[in-house]
């Protein structure tokens, strides 16, 4: 290690770190990445299915809806770096976005190599130096940052900015270390749970149709009967449960898991109101009159599902359609309105997209990112106890609060 001396280390190069490092390197702060990947932005590659979703598309008010924990600690630090503040950032360093469905921001090329890419340029013009290995300590003496030992030595440095992520992901270096540096320095670190997660169901039809998914369906998601979630788009039935772009938003809404009892209600046919489906049921009835009820329903349901449905229905499967009586074609009716299936719990953290829980805000100073507790000391992006729900929120936590710390140090 040729130079051990720096003013900023930042311990991760994600979203946050990249962020952090290159709004710091700009102000001539000198400043080290220490990573522990090959390439900086590993997360951030392969987030949105490799498309990545840098942001959403909205004003602030809206985003801290977003936020299901205190959301308000943002407020300083969207209002120095919002989400339209984040589309010109990209754009004017030569990456084009687009703007899809529910103000979700993409670049054109939908690749997220070219995020994750341009942040990276981005640093090494600004001469930051990334360092490729493992913090293992932060150095405090006398309530300040004197330097972070790594696995390769010891770096002297009058800042630290813990930029680590959660405990998804784990493979792209998101092992929790970072609660670990927040707790030696005396701070609080709120119970982590996994968020936009796949949802785990004691139902055998769950596993029944295991591979088969669902699209253009409502789902409305239930916290002791109280209605939490509702959306329309597209699932998919698991061997453990549910998952697919709803259930992962849905999951996030869970946040009691454990203390609380959860289910879902999945719409089948929401184009169609109870009225119209009857109608529609009543067509195909006669369409399939001196069929068996099992062989009655290819026009509705997809072939995975059919003898779930029946089954559910408690129609026998050998019933002559037209012998199905007015109750039992309503009991029928509900099903395809709202299809249950009962949630047991969680997928384990490491299959999250996003970490719930971390570093107490209360004990950071919105304004900077700065610890109330140790000078020199600053958190930033997922390591923070701030999650949003999906759509590009959590991308924009990161950007934003990388921003203050970097224009803090």
């Amino acid at each position: 290690m040729a130079d051990k001396n720096y003013d900023l280390a930042v311990i991760g190069g994600g979203a946050s770190g990249m962020m952090c490092a290159y709004q710091a390197a700009i102000r001539g702060v000198k400043t080290v990445i220490i990573d522990p990947n090959r390439q900086l932005g590993r997360k951030v590659r392969i987030t949105g299915k490799g498309r990545c979703n840098v942001t959403n598309n909205c004003d602030i008010k809206t985003f801290m809806a977003n936020i299901p924990g205190d959301g308000r600690f943002l407020f300083s630090a969207l209002n120095r770096f919002s989400p339209s503040d984040t589309i010109a950032f990209f754009e004017s360093h030569g990456l084009p976005l687009k703007t899809e469905r529910g103000n979700r921001v993409f670049p054109v090329s939908d690749n997220a190599n070219d995020v994750a890419g341009t942040m990276a340029r981005l640093c090494e013009r600004a001469g930051v130096h990334t360092i490729r290995g493992i913090v293992k300590n932060i150095c405090i003496e006398n309530g300040e940052v004197t330097g972070v030992d790594t696995a390769q030595g010891h770096i002297s440095c009058r800042a630290a900015a813990v930029c680590t992520g959660g405990l998804s992901y784990p493979l792209t270096g998101s092992d929790g270390s970072g609660y670990k540096f927040a707790k030696a320095a005396g701070h609080t670190v709120t119970p982590t749970r996994p968020s936009l997660v796949p949802l785990e169901s004691s139902d055998d039809w769950c596993a029944e149709m295991q591979g088969f998914s669902l699209k253009n369906v409502q789902l409305t998601a239930y916290e002791n009967e109280k209605v939490i979630y509702k959306e329309q788009g597209e699932m998919l039935f698991t061997h453990f449960g549910i998952s697919g772009p709803l259930v992962l938003s849905a999951s996030s809404h869970m946040r009691k898991m454990g203390e609380a009892a959860y289910r879902v209600s999945i719409d089948l046919k929401p184009a169609l109101d109870e009225k119209k489906l009857d109608a529609r049921l009543l067509r195909d009835f006669e369409k399939y009159s001196n069929k068996e009820f099992k062989n009655a329903l290819n026009d509705l349901a997809g072939s995975a599902m059919i003898p779930v449905l029946v089954r559910l229905s408690g129609i026998p499967e050998n019933t002559k359609v037209n012998e199905i009586t007015k109750e039992q074609r309503r009991a029928l009716l509900h099903l395809f309105k709202a299809f249950p299936v009962s949630i047991s719990g969680t997928r384990p953290i490491d299959e999250a997209i996003i970490t719930s829980g971390g570093v107490k805000t209360k004990e950071i100073d919105p304004r900077t990112m700065g610890s109330k507790l140790v000078k020199g000391l600053f958190f930033a992006g997922e390591v923070l106890d701030l999650d949003g729900y999906t759509g590009g929120f959590n991308l924009q936590i990161a950007w934003s609060t990388g921003y203050v710390a970097g224009n803090s140090i």
